[in-house]
């Protein structure tokens, strides 16, 4: 595994979004599983019940995919990567809406905007000879 970047850097997000997910419930106790404002993770990050399950559930795929294969790992940092770009974008344009089920804050937007760059750098600039494309 430690042969290929792609395969390391899904292991350790996962390990990372899985720890954050967990620990996303100490704060949230109370909270409505959508609501826009959220408890505060390390005092920083706003989080909600839901936005808890979505780092549970991101961390597992990367987890995942980084124990199976350099194609899977591959595949799952360019997906979540730009997953998280996406979320990174439209989430400065959201906060203070209804449409904020995430109960995210700008210091999300640049975790997940940071998550972003190094999920998609690795997947697309490491690991070359291996393609995310099944073979037919």
């Amino acid at each position: 595994m430690t042969s290929s970047p792609n395969r390391l850097v899904a292991v350790i997000f996962g390990a990372v979004y899985i720890l954050v997910g967990l620990l996303g419930f100490t704060v949230t106790a109370g909270v409505d599983f959508l609501a826009t404002e959220g408890g505060e993770l390390l005092g920083i990050f706003m989080v909600n019940p839901l936005h808890n399950v979505a780092h549970l559930l991101i961390g597992a795929a990367l987890l995942i995919g980084g124990l199976s294969n350099v194609r899977a790992a591959k595949g799952v940092n360019i997906v979540v990567g730009a997953a998280y770009l996406l979320l990174g974008i439209v989430g400065f344009f959201i906060v203070g809406s209804a449409a904020n089920i995430l109960a995210l804050n700008t210091a999300d937007h640049f975790l997940h905007l940071a998550s972003a760059i190094v999920l998609l750098g690795v997947g697309i600039a490491a690991d070359k000879q291996v393609s995310t494309r099944a073979a037919v």
